[in-house]
């Protein structure tokens, strides 16, 4: 069967190879997957099963629960962020569903959406997807992998449409400063960028309290914020995120949300309801374990002489291996059985990097990295 050219220029994730060599191999240590190894919240799980059992289990309104958006709404206040939850808020299957979504609603065939890399995989096939062109803008670790106005200005961003943006940053674990943001924001009222921010991981952030860009001067008009429960709430098989924005973006998200998903999962909007409602203190216990991880892990990379910056959101290190990345990546894997991400493949910038997942057990954590300073001192030469 003919496949369509946007398809075919679309290649295979650059993930999934490592995995499938994993999945032959046994006494693998996985540190690749962004999925956090702690279970929902009790009272989340509780409420799905309630309403389970009560036989709520036809679609709700296209737009998710009003009592689930309205507790968004609720939510997102603590980042200064203020949405009509009749208008302003839409519920998705994933803050993946919201990413398409929103590309697919602003992005026009031949418009150019700039991409700060290294990204998350899946941004520039979206884009592609919507038949818009993606422009990648590097960030490097001398920067800490922050955007500057400098590098969009050395791409030529200022003559893209749509500026797509994740902070805390997966892969790299970057965040921003208001200041730095602020920058960035003055950058795209002054050239008429919309924005769309991934802010997935706003409540794992380590250092200070996480700023929305949305919530900056003259932003909230031109901005459509994403997140969801997967990271923060540990929901990833729940599939359920959401998108914040101006009114006349989420009514076009949701025309496209209407035909293609129709409304998200009941039961997983039944368990965010009472996660936003009861379960904070689970929250900041996981983020307290996840910060514990953070700090060991960006240690001992730099005591074995992978250079690591300070990662400080998210629950990604990024280790600088001097060399070929894949290479590390698929020699770790078959001489020590420990798994993560080369960096390439995660856009330009994340070359000689490479991804390391701390949402695992401590015990696990501790035998990775002894399987990596062995792997390090007998077999690579860090350029």
């Amino acid at each position: 069967m003919k496949r369509s050219q946007r398809v075919e220029a679309i290649p295979p994730s650059g993930i999934r190879r490592f995995f499938e060599i994993a999945e032959e191999m046994d006494d693998v240590i996985s540190l690749g997957v962004g999925e956090p190894d702690f279970s929902t919240p009790w009272a989340a799980r509780t409420a799905a099963i309630d309403s389970l059992e009560q036989g709520k289990t036809s679609y709700t309104s296209n737009r998710g629960m009003k009592p689930l958006r309205e507790e968004i709404s609720r939510y997102v206040r603590r980042w200064d962020l203020d949405y009509d939850p009749d208008e302003e808020v839409l519920v998705t299957t994933g803050a993946s569903e919201a990413v398409d979504l929103a590309v697919r609603s602003v992005v026009d065939p031949g418009d150019v959406v700039a991409v700060p890399q290294p990204s998350y995989i899946s941004y520039v096939p979206t884009v592609t997807f919507a038949g818009g062109e993606a422009l990648g803008v590097p960030t490097v670790r001398e920067d800490d992998f922050v955007l500057t106005t400098e590098a969009l200005s050395a791409v030529g961003a200022e003559d893209a449409d749509v500026l797509m943006l994740c902070y805390p940053n997966n892969p790299t674990g970057a965040v921003m400063t208001e200041a730095e943001l602020a920058e960035v924001a003055s950058f795209c009222r002054e050239h008429d960028l919309v924005v769309l921010s991934d802010e997935i991981y706003a409540g794992l952030r380590y250092d200070d309290e996480h700023t929305s860009i949305a919530s900056l001067p003259g932003m909230r008009e031109r901005t459509v914020v994403f997140n969801g429960f997967s990271k923060t709430h540990a929901m990833t098989g729940l599939r359920l995120g959401f998108a914040l924005g101006p009114a006349d973006a989420v009514t076009a998200m949701n025309r496209i949300h209407q035909y293609t998903m129709l409304s998200s999962p009941t039961t997983a909007q039944h368990a965010a309801v009472e996660a936003l409602r009861s379960c904070d203190d689970d929250v900041e216990e996981m983020r307290t374990q996840f910060d514990r991880r953070r700090r060991f892990v960006i240690s001992r990379f730099n005591e074995m002489g992978l250079d690591c910056f300070e990662a400080k959101g998210a629950f990604y290190a990024f280790p600088y291996c001097g060399g070929d990345d894949e290479q590390f990546a698929e020699a770790l894997l078959r001489e020590q059985e420990v798994a993560l991400v080369p960096g390439s493949v995660f856009g330009e910038g994340g070359e000689g990097h490479l991804r390391v997942s701390y949402a695992t057990g401590m015990g696990e954590l501790k035998e990775a990295l002894n399987r990596i300073e062995a792997f390090v001192a007998e077999q690579w030469s860090v350029a």
